[in-house]
């Protein structure tokens, strides 16, 4: 049995990977500690796995204004030291980083310690941690097709994002009875990513009337402390269709079952984070991206240009937010479309990614022969 650290805290996308892998891990027989930040959607997407071992790690994201600065660059500094003494005490076989702010210190103390190094990459646009950080690393996980400029053939593997075992695409029927909706109506999923957005939010909201006069159901995640207040709890809006028969709506601050949610789901309206595009295709579910503006490196917008290219949705930059109900409701109306989108979906899927990163963990302090590398290009 050997040991490894995760470095996947701070927001959905990267926490999600790392409990898959230490899932993996775990049924292999070995052990692994994840490092997460202070926010709240670690702790609470980490409280559905009590068998895990989480440890909140001091870290913050480095800004440019200079108080914020400062602040980033003396976190970073208690991260580099609690990770130093952590690798003494844990003594991993290696370590593992997801990207985000939190991955800096583990990651340099790992290299000090010369601990063997792994980033995985899940954007189609590398970020700015696995750039800094890739030169520090044995081996960098990129996307199918995404290269990284000045990287060694032999720290390159290709593997796909690594998904929860619980992910997986459910009977309609068992889907919509875990959500409390009619498995006989249409159902449209809007979904923030783990932090929630407020313009998708907002947007729900102001086009309930004219979806559920259509008889479609909405179920909207709008993230914490956006809409609703209480994670766990639902706002549940009943608005009569054109016969006058009550349609279901429901507005969750955060999703504790998202596996039944995609799978209830006939079209989401999404963020475009990867591991939100990685749990579209698991199960199946066509989505209107609407990629978050802001977005670093605008990765977001690059996710779904390729997810729009391989067959799997639709893709609309916020600023034509006034064209998204008419698209959703039409789309929602033609089945073959969305039978389509569901088939392209399915062809993008990479089940066996999680297995490839484990086999190559567990061999990281071996010779790689050609054969192995060459087989991370199907991941």
């Amino acid at each position: 049995m050997r040991h490894f650290l995760i470095s996947c805290g701070g927001t959905g996308g990267h926490l999600a990977p790392g409990i898959a892998l230490a899932e993996g891990l775990a049924a292999r027989g070995h052990g692994a500690t994840l490092l997460v930040s202070e926010k709240k959607i670690d702790a609470r997407l980490g409280a559905k796995y009590p068998a895990l071992k989480f440890v909140t790690v001091p870290a913050a994201p480095l800004a440019r204004d200079p108080v914020r600065l400062a602040r980033g660059a003396w976190q970073q500094w208690r991260g580099l030291r609690f990770s130093l003494r952590l690798i003494r005490a844990t003594r991993p076989a290696a370590i593992v980083g997801f990207g985000g702010f939190t991955s800096g210190p583990l990651v340099l103390a790992g290299w000090l310690r010369r601990v063997p190094v792994a980033l995985h990459e899940a954007n189609r646009v590398p970020g700015r941690a696995t750039r800094v950080l890739g030169r520090l690393a044995r081996r960098i996980y990129l996307p199918p097709g995404v290269a990284l400029p000045g990287l060694a053939d032999a720290a390159r593997r290709h593997a796909a994002l690594p998904v929860r075992g619980e992910i997986v695409r459910l009977p309609r029927a068992e889907a919509c009875a875990r959500l409390g909706l009619d498995p006989a109506r249409k159902i449209l999923a809007v979904l923030g990513g783990s932090q929630g957005a407020t313009a998708l939010n907002d947007w729900a909201r102001r086009e309930l009337p004219a979806f559920a006069a259509t008889g479609v159901q909405v179920i909207c995640v709008t993230g914490p402390g956006k809409g609703t207040e209480m994670a766990g709890t639902a706002e549940k809006i009943s608005l009569p269709d054109a016969a006058g028969q009550p349609v279901a709506t429901v507005f969750l601050a955060f999703c504790d079952d998202m596996a039944a949610l995609l799978s209830a789901a006939d079209l989401a309206v999404s963020r475009a984070g990867a591991g939100t595009l990685a749990e579209l295709a698991r199960c199946a579910t066509p989505a209107i991206l609407v990629p978050f503006p802001h977005a670093a490196d605008n990765h977001q917008q690059a996710n779904a240009a390729w997810l729009v290219q391989e067959g799997g949705g639709l893709v609309l930059d916020q600023a034509g937010l006034e064209k998204l109900g008419p698209l959703a409701r039409e789309l929602l109306a033609d089945d073959p479309r969305l039978a389509r989108f569901r088939a392209g979906l399915r062809q993008l899927d990479r089940p066996g990614a999680l297995g490839l990163i484990l086999d190559d963990l567990e061999s990281l302090n071996q010779p790689q022969s050609a054969a192995m590398a060459m087989q991370f290009t199907l991941a």
